[in-house]
């Protein structure tokens, strides 16, 4: 007597999630469809993550915005017309700032950034964490 065994190729539908927002897909992830690059995207974060990779996206993703970014070569530049050099064995040592955070992990903060392809990936990783809205 032989079994039958179902094929691999042969899948089942899964049922759609119900209760997501309507910016995401079928697939239960970000649709990015909706965004265009260049287009301006506002983040909110709603919930703020535990895991270190997670912030780090997140940061990554908050240092996009241009008034960020703007404080970020500001300060940059500050330090390095700052920069304390000293004389060591001889020869020109120089003593570095720590740079600062401007850009904080905390349930609340808010950025905008213009959408481009290259970073919708890390959005849907942290997903679960942001409200992105266009505009």
């Amino acid at each position: 007597m032989a079994t039958t065994t179902p094929s691999k190729t042969a899948r089942t539908a899964k049922p759609a999630k119900t209760g997501k927002a309507a910016s995401t897909d079928a697939t239960g992830g970000l649709d990015t469809s909706q965004f265009t690059p260049g287009q301006v995207v506002r983040c909110t974060i709603t919930k703020a993550p535990r895991t270190d990779n997670r912030i780090q996206t997140i940061m990554r993703l908050m240092r996009r915005d241009p008034d960020i970014k703007r404080g970020l070569r500001k300060s940059h530049r500050l330090r390095q017309q700052n920069l304390n050099v000293y004389n060591r064995g001889n020869r020109d040592w120089t003593s570095r700032e720590k740079v600062g955070k401007i850009a904080r992990v905390a349930q609340g903060e808010s950025w905008t950034m213009e959408f481009a392809f290259d970073v919708a990936n890390d959005l849907r990783s942290v997903e679960q964490y942001l409200s992105i809205s266009a505009g």
